[in-house]
């Protein structure tokens, strides 16, 4: 049975990062298939983003269901085989309204970001709008490349942000039970002091994403194939990003279990119940 991490975190060697990226490969090694299952399952969900009113809860719904693939990742870790419903866990926990509050807090920053980094330029037309919400990508080369450019490096800085601050903050609501605004900054704090394993581990990803990167794009050249060749090449991509980002929800865990000591148990042992607040 797992304990609820301690109030105080460890700070960890730089080797470690290399650490926490061979202990996610591991991981992801020993439940693939489940896994895999479990973040297709999640992206299906986000895909619901587009709709007007479901697509906001769905972004509510974020930071939960990120707490669920941690919590996938810990039953691999027991010994456990990872259920779907997993996946929901924390929305259905009685942490629920935490993990709301985060998730409009993540939307609050990328709405400061896009309106800081945006400033006075010019908004699309409204007929622009509605045919790149339809998925007309030759509406792109309609836009102006000054906003385009704006628009990711908009994204790109909300993302970084929300990503600082929720990187600890998710895993301390989920296994530590903390208070919101106690997870933000405790979580903060042990990722400032651990910024050199972090940096490790960043470097490490970077090494990892090139390879997978080019793997792509010859894979996205297959996709491009009509018939039963594309829709292959394109699976193909899928399971590789998928297999990706489940590395990324890897090392989270990883690095998390190993800062705030969260104990695993004994191997094959039955995690406790959601209910419990020492949770598994």
């Amino acid at each position: 049975m797992s304990a609820r991490p301690p109030s105080n975190f460890v700070v960890t060697r730089p080797v470690s990062g290399i650490g926490w990226l061979t202990q996610a490969l591991s991981l992801l090694r020993e439940q693939a298939g489940r896994l895999l299952l479990i973040a297709l399952l999640m992206q299906l969900i986000l895909g619901l983003v587009q709709l007007p009113l479901l697509g906001i809860l769905v972004i509510l719904a974020v930071p939960g269901l990120s707490a669920g693939i941690l919590e996938a990742f810990h039953h691999t870790r027991i010994g456990a085989r990872p259920a779907l419903s997993l996946l929901f866990r924390p929305l259905a926990s009685d942490r629920l309204g935490r993990f709301v509050a985060m998730g409009g807090l993540v939307i609050l920053i990328s709405v400061v970001c896009v309106s800081f980094v945006m400033g006075s330029t010019t908004e699309i037309d409204e007929a622009l709008l509605v045919r790149l919400q339809q998925g007309d990508m030759a509406a792109l080369e309609e836009i102006d490349p000054s906003f385009v450019t704006r628009l990711f490096a908009a994204f790109a800085i909300s993302v970084a942000i929300s990503g600082t601050l929720t990187f600890f903050s998710i895993p301390l609501v989920w296994f530590g039970n903390r208070k919101l605004g106690a997870a933000l900054g405790e979580g903060l704090r042990a990722l400032l002091a651990n910024w050199k394993p972090m940096l490790v581990l960043g470097l490490a990803l970077m090494v990892v994403f090139l390879p997978v990167s080019l793997l792509t794009a010859l894979l996205m050249q297959l996709a491009l194939i009509e018939g039963f060749a594309g829709t292959l090449g394109m699976g193909l991509v899928m399971m590789l990003l998928l297999l990706f980002q489940l590395l990324l929800f890897g090392t989270q865990y990883c690095a998390f279990a190993e800062i705030f000591r969260l104990e695993a148990g004994p191997r094959n042992a039955e995690p406790p119940s959601p209910d419990d607040q020492l949770v598994a």
